[in-house]
């Protein structure tokens, strides 16, 4: 079959550049170390490395945020254990105070101090993190969250907003704790009621009052407060807030519980006639509270009008700093699960790249020996079909004459 000099050209041509294509893309695989570039170096591999590296970008994002909700959460962890040893100091110091011996100038200065560790504490709800916000702040990060007032009173102006990282496909953390659960929530130690004493000759206090059963705890009908009235050492009378009564007994015996309206109340002390007192509902008390109260009792001095009644309150005081201290190191404790999970889940990712990484190593990763060994034979192969088109474009009739 004849073949015509202008087919000649072609199909040498077509046949030099395919080859010139094949050098050109072995000499990529070899420059970037990879065999798979593209679907049609292998379809199959090319569709597992995809899912490899969409593996792979998932869990560099979820360790920039495990880096984030790390280093928010370790913030908090310090700012509670910074909390808990204040609180345990004041406690220290609030026992040292309940001492006979001690001057009105010598309570005057332990008040001082006491003051020194409502402003430390202040400043420890009022801790910012890197970037300038406010940590226990809730949602209104750029807003101060705890303010104090004349009379070392505080209040809360942020929200109860919990922001929340992705750390894991479906694991979420918390990296914040509002301030208001932080530092203003502290569960009353003595239940779900607080007492403020009218008429206290005997010492009598309030140990525990508790709505024990709610579905018969009527506010409504019998609203608080409920007043408690002694008129003898076994005689009780106890109204609600219309004055109505809801409980009496002529035969009440120290210690005894007295139940009304779904409620449990139980006294210490030995009542005597004409105590008096009411309880209102209390569920928390903050922490600025229950330090304020205890730079009031001692500021009262060493002679207290009513050496009994503040006795009483000394108890109540030195109960609430205890559950304070407790809710400090109970919000540590969260902060510290927190950063288990965190770390769990890190170290679960960091297996899991390398696993991936490996993965996709061996599918991709080039055999640069016989990948340069196909180069040079390619090379030479390209050479030869070159130098043959070139001898071979030369020759014509008049080499045979």
């Amino acid at each position: 079959m004849r073949v015509s000099t202008q087919q000649f050209y072609f199909q040498n041509s077509r046949q030099l550049s395919d080859k010139q294509s094949t050098l050109n893309d072995q000499m990529k695989y070899i420059s970037s170390g990879k065999r798979v570039l593209t679907a049609k170096d292998d379809p199959v591999s090319f569709g597992t490395l995809s899912g490899y590296k969409d593996e792979l970008t998932n869990i560099d994002k979820y360790q920039r945020n495990i880096t984030q909700a790390e280093n928010r959460n370790s913030l908090q962890e310090t700012s509670f254990a910074n909390a808990e040893s204040l609180m345990q100091e004041l406690k220290t110091l609030f026992i040292n105070a309940n001492n006979g011996t001690l001057s009105d100038s010598d309570l005057k200065s332990l008040a001082e101090l006491a003051t020194n560790s409502l402003n430390q504490m202040l400043d420890i709800a009022n801790s910012k993190d890197e970037t300038g916000g406010y940590i226990f702040a809730g949602y209104q990060i750029d807003q101060k969250p705890f303010a104090i007032h004349p009379g070392n009173n505080v209040t809360y102006l942020g929200d109860n907003g919990t922001r929340e990282l992705q750390i894991a496909k479906n694991v979420m953390v918390e990296t914040n704790q509002p301030g208001d659960d932080a530092f203003s929530k502290v569960a009353n130690s003595i239940g779900d009621f607080t007492a403020n004493y009218i008429n206290n000759t005997s010492g009598v206090a309030l140990n525990r009052a508790v709505i024990a059963t709610p579905s018969t705890y009527d506010p409504a009908t019998n609203p608080p407060d409920y007043k408690f009235l002694f008129t003898s050492t076994t005689d009780l009378t106890v109204t609600d807030g219309n004055g109505a009564v809801v409980f009496n007994t002529t035969t009440y015996t120290a210690g005894q519980t007295v139940a009304f309206n779904g409620m449990e109340v139980e006294l210490s002390g030995n009542p005597l006639p004409g105590d008096e007192f009411d309880i209102t509902p209390t569920e928390s008390i903050s922490i600025f509270d229950t330090i304020k109260a205890s730079i009031d009792w001692m500021n009262v001095g060493a002679s207290p009008v009513d050496p009994i009644q503040h006795n009483v309150n000394y108890g109540d005081v030195l109960t609430q700093l205890n559950e304070a201290l407790n809710h400090m190191t109970s919000r540590r404790t969260e902060a510290g699960v927190r950063l288990k999970l965190i770390e769990t889940q890190g170290n679960s990712h960091a297996e899991a790249s390398l696993s991936l990484a490996s993965g996709r190593s061996n599918i991709e990763d080039l055999d640069f020996a016989k990948a340069i060994s196909t180069f040079e034979q390619s090379k030479v192969a390209l050479q030869a079909a070159q130098q043959t088109f070139v001898q071979i474009k030369g020759l014509s009739l008049f080499n045979y004459l």
